[in-house]
Protein backbone atom coordinates (compact mmCIF):
# COMPACT_ATOMS: atom_id res chain seq x y z
CA UNK A 1 0.00 0.00 0.00
CA UNK A 2 1.56 2.90 -1.08
CA UNK A 3 -0.86 5.40 0.92
CA UNK A 4 -2.28 3.73 3.70
CA UNK A 5 -5.06 4.77 6.26
CA UNK A 6 -3.69 4.06 9.27
CA UNK A 7 -5.33 4.20 12.23
CA UNK A 8 -4.06 3.32 15.95
CA UNK A 9 -1.37 1.38 14.27
CA UNK A 10 -3.41 -0.62 11.77
CA UNK A 11 -3.03 0.09 7.89
CA UNK A 12 -6.31 0.07 5.56
CA UNK A 13 -5.73 0.71 1.90
CA UNK A 14 -9.34 1.92 1.32
CA UNK A 15 -10.03 5.72 2.34
CA UNK A 16 -13.36 4.37 2.16
CA UNK A 17 -15.08 3.34 5.29
CA UNK A 18 -18.63 2.15 5.09
CA UNK A 19 -21.89 1.96 6.85
CA UNK A 20 -24.81 -0.26 6.79
CA UNK A 21 -27.60 1.05 7.66
CA UNK A 22 -30.54 1.59 5.05
CA UNK A 23 -29.63 -1.18 2.55
CA UNK A 24 -32.47 -2.43 0.70
CA UNK A 25 -31.29 -5.96 1.00
CA UNK A 26 -27.85 -8.27 1.91
CA UNK A 27 -27.41 -8.56 -1.92
CA UNK A 28 -27.52 -4.65 -2.66
CA UNK A 29 -25.55 -4.08 0.40
CA UNK A 30 -23.16 -6.59 -0.65
CA UNK A 31 -22.39 -5.46 -4.11
CA UNK A 32 -21.93 -1.84 -2.35
CA UNK A 33 -19.59 -3.16 -0.14
CA UNK A 34 -17.55 -4.71 -3.00
CA UNK A 35 -17.83 -1.54 -5.26
CA UNK A 36 -16.68 0.58 -2.72
CA UNK A 37 -13.04 -1.28 -2.02
CA UNK A 38 -13.89 -0.90 2.06
CA UNK A 39 -11.93 -2.83 4.35
CA UNK A 40 -13.78 -1.21 7.43
CA UNK A 41 -17.41 -1.34 7.94
CA UNK A 42 -19.48 0.16 10.66
CA UNK A 43 -22.68 -1.95 12.04
CA UNK A 44 -24.68 -0.47 14.59
CA UNK A 45 -24.90 -2.89 17.50
CA UNK A 46 -28.13 -2.12 18.85
CA UNK A 47 -29.72 -3.62 15.65
CA UNK A 48 -26.98 -6.44 14.39
CA UNK A 49 -28.32 -9.87 14.60
CA UNK A 50 -25.52 -11.26 17.21
CA UNK A 51 -26.95 -14.90 16.91
CA UNK A 52 -24.64 -15.66 14.34
CA UNK A 53 -27.57 -16.04 11.85
CA UNK A 54 -27.04 -15.05 7.73
CA UNK A 55 -27.10 -11.58 8.69
CA UNK A 56 -24.99 -8.33 8.32
CA UNK A 57 -22.37 -9.99 10.49
CA UNK A 58 -21.88 -13.35 8.81
CA UNK A 59 -21.76 -11.10 5.31
CA UNK A 60 -18.90 -9.00 6.28
CA UNK A 61 -17.47 -12.15 7.86
CA UNK A 62 -17.59 -14.15 4.12
CA UNK A 63 -16.18 -11.20 1.92
CA UNK A 64 -12.90 -10.61 4.56
CA UNK A 65 -14.52 -6.96 5.65
CA UNK A 66 -13.51 -6.05 9.03
CA UNK A 67 -16.36 -5.03 11.52
CA UNK A 68 -16.38 -1.65 13.31
CA UNK A 69 -19.29 -2.06 15.92
CA UNK A 70 -21.11 1.72 16.78
CA UNK A 71 -23.23 3.07 19.31
CA UNK A 72 -25.68 4.25 17.08
CA UNK A 73 -28.73 5.15 19.08
CA UNK A 74 -27.23 5.50 22.21
CA UNK A 75 -28.50 9.22 24.23
CA UNK A 76 -25.71 8.79 27.39
CA UNK A 77 -22.58 7.88 28.06
CA UNK A 78 -23.83 4.85 29.95
CA UNK A 79 -25.87 3.37 27.23
CA UNK A 80 -22.22 3.90 24.64
CA UNK A 81 -20.09 2.33 27.15
CA UNK A 82 -22.53 -0.30 27.52
CA UNK A 83 -23.01 -1.15 23.73
CA UNK A 84 -19.32 -1.30 23.43
CA UNK A 85 -18.70 -3.96 26.50
CA UNK A 86 -21.13 -6.10 24.55
CA UNK A 87 -19.56 -5.44 21.15
CA UNK A 88 -16.34 -6.06 22.69
CA UNK A 89 -17.75 -9.52 24.41
CA UNK A 90 -19.78 -10.23 21.23
CA UNK A 91 -17.30 -9.74 18.33
CA UNK A 92 -14.19 -9.89 20.06
CA UNK A 93 -12.65 -6.54 18.97
CA UNK A 94 -12.09 -3.54 20.99
CA UNK A 95 -12.23 -0.94 17.97
CA UNK A 96 -15.73 0.92 18.40
CA UNK A 97 -16.95 3.79 16.64
CA UNK A 98 -18.47 6.04 19.40
CA UNK A 99 -21.81 7.96 18.84
CA UNK A 100 -23.96 9.52 21.48
CA UNK A 101 -26.77 11.85 20.23
CA UNK A 102 -28.46 14.74 21.80
CA UNK A 103 -32.27 13.82 20.17
CA UNK A 104 -33.57 12.39 17.25
CA UNK A 105 -34.42 15.04 15.50
CA UNK A 106 -31.55 16.40 15.06
CA UNK A 107 -29.09 12.75 15.76
CA UNK A 108 -26.05 15.40 16.52
CA UNK A 109 -23.53 14.36 18.72
CA UNK A 110 -24.25 15.42 22.50
CA UNK A 111 -20.91 16.95 23.62
CA UNK A 112 -21.05 16.38 27.12
CA UNK A 113 -22.02 12.58 26.83
CA UNK A 114 -19.75 11.96 23.90
CA UNK A 115 -16.70 13.24 25.91
CA UNK A 116 -17.48 11.24 29.27
CA UNK A 117 -18.01 8.18 27.36
CA UNK A 118 -14.75 8.81 25.34
CA UNK A 119 -13.23 9.66 28.30
CA UNK A 120 -14.43 5.83 29.68
CA UNK A 121 -13.79 3.92 26.99
CA UNK A 122 -9.85 4.92 26.28
CA UNK A 123 -9.85 4.02 30.06
CA UNK A 124 -11.15 1.09 29.22
CA UNK A 125 -8.61 -0.21 26.45
CA UNK A 126 -11.29 0.45 23.92
CA UNK A 127 -9.63 2.11 20.34
CA UNK A 128 -12.36 4.82 20.10
CA UNK A 129 -13.56 6.24 16.63
CA UNK A 130 -15.79 9.40 18.09
CA UNK A 131 -18.31 10.71 15.56
CA UNK A 132 -18.44 14.42 16.73
CA UNK A 133 -19.79 17.86 15.80
CA UNK A 134 -17.77 19.93 13.21
CA UNK A 135 -16.56 21.71 16.47
CA UNK A 136 -12.43 22.22 16.19
CA UNK A 137 -12.58 22.38 20.20
CA UNK A 138 -14.19 19.70 20.56
CA UNK A 139 -12.47 17.40 18.21
CA UNK A 140 -9.14 18.72 20.12
CA UNK A 141 -10.42 17.72 23.06
CA UNK A 142 -11.58 13.86 21.62
CA UNK A 143 -8.17 13.35 20.88
CA UNK A 144 -6.52 14.58 23.92
CA UNK A 145 -9.38 12.42 25.56
CA UNK A 146 -7.05 9.70 23.68
CA UNK A 147 -9.31 8.88 20.67
CA UNK A 148 -7.75 6.86 18.05
CA UNK A 149 -9.52 9.31 15.22
CA UNK A 150 -11.95 12.29 15.37
CA UNK A 151 -14.94 12.01 12.76
CA UNK A 152 -16.60 15.16 12.12
CA UNK A 153 -19.53 15.88 10.57
CA UNK A 154 -20.12 17.71 7.34
CA UNK A 155 -23.84 17.95 7.89
CA UNK A 156 -26.75 16.14 10.35
CA UNK A 157 -26.50 12.35 9.38
CA UNK A 158 -29.08 11.42 6.40
CA UNK A 159 -29.62 14.43 5.50
CA UNK A 160 -27.72 14.69 2.07
CA UNK A 161 -27.10 17.87 2.37
CA UNK A 162 -22.59 17.85 1.71
CA UNK A 163 -19.98 19.86 4.03
CA UNK A 164 -22.07 22.50 5.12
CA UNK A 165 -19.14 24.11 7.14
CA UNK A 166 -15.86 23.18 5.02
CA UNK A 167 -13.65 25.78 7.02
CA UNK A 168 -14.27 24.04 10.70
CA UNK A 169 -13.83 20.76 8.83
CA UNK A 170 -10.12 22.26 7.67
CA UNK A 171 -9.51 23.85 11.13
CA UNK A 172 -10.32 20.10 12.70
CA UNK A 173 -7.72 18.35 10.29
CA UNK A 174 -5.16 21.61 10.33
CA UNK A 175 -4.62 20.70 14.42
CA UNK A 176 -5.61 16.95 14.69
CA UNK A 177 -2.73 14.41 14.71
CA UNK A 178 -4.74 11.91 14.34
CA UNK A 179 -6.07 10.64 11.16
CA UNK A 180 -9.91 12.89 10.75
CA UNK A 181 -12.62 11.37 8.85
CA UNK A 182 -15.94 13.03 7.29
CA UNK A 183 -18.94 11.25 8.57
CA UNK A 184 -22.45 11.95 8.17
CA UNK A 185 -24.02 14.37 5.38
CA UNK A 186 -22.69 13.16 2.41
CA UNK A 187 -24.96 13.12 -0.59
CA UNK A 188 -22.88 12.59 -3.54
CA UNK A 189 -19.22 11.95 -5.06
CA UNK A 190 -18.49 15.81 -5.00
CA UNK A 191 -19.11 15.63 -1.38
CA UNK A 192 -16.52 12.89 -0.92
CA UNK A 193 -13.85 14.19 -2.96
CA UNK A 194 -14.48 17.65 -1.41
CA UNK A 195 -13.94 16.13 2.12
CA UNK A 196 -10.26 14.53 0.96
CA UNK A 197 -9.41 18.02 -0.81
CA UNK A 198 -9.89 19.79 2.47
CA UNK A 199 -7.58 17.09 3.84
CA UNK A 200 -9.23 14.66 5.94
CA UNK A 201 -8.13 11.11 5.80
CA UNK A 202 -10.66 9.05 4.87
CA UNK A 203 -14.90 9.48 4.48
CA UNK A 204 -17.69 7.35 6.20
CA UNK A 205 -20.32 6.25 3.88
CA UNK A 206 -24.15 4.92 4.45
CA UNK A 207 -27.02 6.75 3.67
CA UNK A 208 -25.86 8.39 0.66
CA UNK A 209 -24.98 4.89 -1.04
CA UNK A 210 -27.16 2.48 0.34
CA UNK A 211 -30.19 4.67 -0.32
CA UNK A 212 -28.96 5.77 -3.88
CA UNK A 213 -30.67 4.48 -7.19
CA UNK A 214 -27.80 2.35 -7.67
CA UNK A 215 -25.89 1.32 -4.86
CA UNK A 216 -23.18 -0.55 -6.40
CA UNK A 217 -22.79 2.24 -8.92
CA UNK A 218 -22.77 5.20 -6.13
CA UNK A 219 -20.36 3.07 -4.14
CA UNK A 220 -17.94 2.85 -6.89
CA UNK A 221 -18.27 7.04 -7.73
CA UNK A 222 -17.65 7.58 -3.89
CA UNK A 223 -14.40 5.08 -4.16
CA UNK A 224 -13.13 7.06 -7.46
CA UNK A 225 -13.89 10.47 -5.62
CA UNK A 226 -12.34 9.74 -2.68
CA UNK A 227 -8.60 8.53 -4.54
CA UNK A 228 -9.18 11.64 -7.01
CA UNK A 229 -9.76 14.08 -3.73
CA UNK A 230 -6.84 12.44 -1.69
CA UNK A 231 -4.16 13.00 -4.93
CA UNK A 232 -5.52 16.24 -5.26
CA UNK A 233 -4.88 17.15 -1.71
CA UNK A 234 -1.12 16.06 -2.27
CA UNK A 235 -0.74 17.54 -5.47
CA UNK A 236 -2.03 21.27 -3.69
CA UNK A 237 -4.36 23.28 -5.69
CA UNK A 238 -3.44 26.80 -6.96
CA UNK A 239 -4.15 29.91 -4.75
CA UNK A 240 -7.26 31.62 -5.30
CA UNK A 241 -6.82 35.02 -6.98
CA UNK A 242 -9.05 37.65 -7.40
CA UNK A 243 -7.78 38.72 -11.14
CA UNK A 244 -7.12 36.46 -14.07
CA UNK A 245 -3.70 35.61 -14.34
CA UNK A 246 -2.67 34.12 -17.94
CA UNK A 247 -1.77 30.06 -18.10
CA UNK A 248 1.26 30.84 -20.68
CA UNK A 249 4.25 33.12 -18.95
CA UNK A 250 5.55 35.94 -21.44
CA UNK A 251 8.79 34.38 -21.97
CA UNK A 252 10.18 30.43 -23.23
CA UNK A 253 9.62 27.78 -21.22
CA UNK A 254 12.60 26.77 -19.41
CA UNK A 255 14.39 23.41 -19.98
Amino acid sequence: MDDPLVIAGREFGSRVIMGTGGAANLSALERALLASGTELTTVAMRRADLGGGSGVLELLNRIGIEVLPNTAGCRTAAEAVLTAQLAREALGTHWVKLEVVADEDTLLPDPVELLDAAEQLVDQGFVVLAYTNDDPVLALRLEETGCAAVMPLGSPIGTGLGIRNPHNIEMIVSRASVPVVLDAGIGTASDAALAMELGCDAVLLATAVTRAQDPARMAAAMRAACEGGRLASQAGRIPRRFWAQASSPGRPMEQ
